[in-house]
C-alpha cells in the first residue's frame, strides 16, 4: 500500500448523497479478483450522462472526490475501493460514510475525510475551478482562498496510512517480535513446532 501524507489536486465535485457501492462499481465488474482495470467501470452508471464530472477533461486525473452523506453505502464489495484507486482517487471528502466502505477505503489506502456539510458546500464550489490540498499529518483540508478545515481521524488509521501499512504490512513490521515468540515457543512447546513427534 502506498503511503498517504499529502493529497493535492483537482477534486471531482460529485456532491451526491447515498452513493452506494453498486454506483461506484456495478456487479457486472465483480467477476474478477484482480484490481487492475476496474477504474474503467467506476461510476459507470453516472458516466452514461455525457456531462458527468468523471469524464470532464477539467478533472482528469483528480485524486479527490467530494461527496454527500452516506458515501459507500450498500454492499460490502471491496471492489469499490479498488475501482476508485484504479481511477487514481486516493481521498474522499464527505459528511459521512458507511462503516464498511470506510473500512475498505482505509485498508486499501484511501483517505476518507469527514467534514460538515457547510465545508462540503464550500469545497464543491472551489473544486469547480481550483485544486484542494489535504494534509493528513496536520489533519487539514485547505484551498488557495485561505479556507482551512480540520478533520478527525483514528490515530491507528492515520499511522497506517502515513506509513503505507496494510494488514500484511503491519504483520511484516512485527517480524522480529514474531521470530522471538516462535523461538521461545519452540523451546517451551516443541511438539507444537512438529518436533519430538514419533
Amino acid at each position: 500500500m502506498d503511503k498517504v501524507s499529502v493529497i493535492d489536486g483537482r477534486a471531482y465535485p460529485l456532491g451526491l448523497k447515498n452513493v452506494d457501492t453498486d454506483m461506484i462499481i456495478a456487479a457486472d465488474w465483480l467477476k474478477t479478483i484482480s484490481r487492475a482495470g476496474l477504474g474503467a467501470g467506476a461510476f459507470e452508471r453516472l458516466r452514461k450522462d455525457p456531462d458527468n464530472v468523471f469524464d470532464n477533461p477539467a478533472y482528469a486525473g483528480a485524486p479527490i472526490v467530494i461527496a454527500g452523506d452516506n458515501f459507500g453505502c450498500g454492499s460490502s464489495r471491496e471492489h469499490a475501493a479498488w475501482a476508485m484507486l484504479d481511477m487514481g482517487i486516493t481521498a474522499v471528502i464527505a459528511p459521512s460514510y458507511s462503516d464498511i466502505f470506510s473500512s475498505n477505503a482505509f485498508k486499501n489506502g484511501i483517505l476518507a475525510v469527514v467534514l460538515p456539510q457547510e465545508a462540503i458546500d464550500r469545497l464543491m464550489e472551489v473544486a469547480k475551478t481550483d485544486p484542494i490540498h489535504i494534509d493528513l499529518e496536520h489533519q487539514t483540508v485547505t484551498t488557495r482562498f485561505q479556507d482551512r478545515f480540520t478533520f478527525e481521524i483514528d490515530p491507528f488509521r492515520k499511522h497506517c496510512l502515513m506509513d503505507g501499512l496494510d494488514e500484511i504490512g503491519l504483520t511484516l513490521a512485527m517480524d522480529a517480535q514474531i521470530a522471538t515468540f516462535e523461538k521461545k515457543a519452540a523451546g517451551e512447546r516443541p511438539w507444537m513446532m512438529g518436533e519430538g513427534s514419533a
